[in-house]
């Protein structure tokens, strides 16, 4: 089972992000996902600059993948995507139906999350087409991808998203902009001042939800890491790692021990709460309530 980095979710630095990237290509990661998947405004990188990062990587031993965004709303946001679909040199993860069609018996994809494939008719539909990998939506319950996986397409792989805030929802309107009371097209790149997302609480100060541009997240963390054995016995292929700000390489690091079973499950969840940039979760994988952290140890 292969341990893969999403792309980056947040608005960071140019600089931030070759640094980080160059940190990664030294850790136990396989695959990595590269792109703007959330607002186009994010102009620190280009796809010149992308592409770059893609190259160094691969020099380094991984297996890259370009990410197209999720909402296209203008021309220019599908032109992009075009690029990217015929880059001809690095994977493509198709993140909406746009890039499905674009790709679709022309070159081998990854069906992404955001295209909500719960069933299998929907998982052969998107084989035929030409799909080698498909990442299970988010909400998905354990039991449910239980089922595809018995059925799944030959030669289909399944990613399961594993680590990091949920990517819930996605909007026209620039949240971060609207709470410093900007209009979407003069946000001043808001975003850059939120590296981890900006924390929404409720009147009760609960945290609730983290704003991130156009997109809305999970407050709390998604974490698999006490489950990756059982994952592993269904005949998942990959597990995503969500990039955040801080302390990347040393949750890697904790998912490779995990997966390598040199780390006890209990020892590798108990030494990624420092490291989280919020509290744990892990309800939708039990068919529980999204913000719920149930134990895996205590199922067993």
């Amino acid at each position: 089972m292969k341990i893969s980095l999403g792309p980056i979710q947040y608005y960071w630095p140019r600089n931030a992000v070759f640094s980080f990237y160059e940190a990664m290509a030294t850790t136990k990661v396989d695959l990595v996902y590269l792109g703007e998947t959330v607002c186009s405004r994010r102009h620190e990188l280009r796809l010149a600059d992308w592409l770059d990062i893609a190259a160094r990587l691969q020099r380094a031993g991984k297996e890259v993948v370009l990410s197209t965004q999720v909402l296209l709303e203008s021309g220019a946001e599908v032109a992009t995507m075009h690029k990217i679909a015929e880059n001809g040199n690095f994977g493509v993860e198709a993140n909406d139906m746009g890039a499905v069609q674009r790709l679709a018996g022309k070159h081998p994809f990854v069906a992404g999350p955001h295209l909500n494939l719960y069933n299998l008719p929907s998982l052969q539909w998107m084989a035929s087409l030409g799909a080698r990998r498909w990442v299970m939506p988010l909400e998905m319950k354990r039991s449910d991808l239980t089922v595809l996986q018995q059925d799944r397409p030959e030669g289909l792989q399944t990613e399961v998203f594993a680590y990091g805030r949920m990517p819930l929802a996605y909007s026209a309107r620039c949240f971060t902009a609207r709470q410093r009371n900007l209009p979407k097209d003069d946000c001043r790149f808001s975003c850059l001042e939120h590296p981890d997302g900006l924390l929404l609480k409720t009147r009760e100060s609960e945290e609730f939800l983290v704003l991130n541009g156009t997109q809305t997240q999970s407050s709390r963390v998604y974490n698999l890491v006490d489950t990756l054995d059982d994952i592993r016995s269904m005949g998942v292929d990959v597990v995503r790692l969500s990039p955040q700000a801080r302390h990347m390489a040393e949750v890697i690091a904790l998912f490779d021990a995990a997966r390598m079973k040199t780390l006890a499950p209990a020892d590798a969840m108990a030494r990624l709460q420092p490291l989280m940039p919020g509290q744990g979760c892990n309800g939708y994988w039990h068919g529980r309530p999204g913000l719920e952290q149930t134990s895996e140890l205590a199922q067993a």
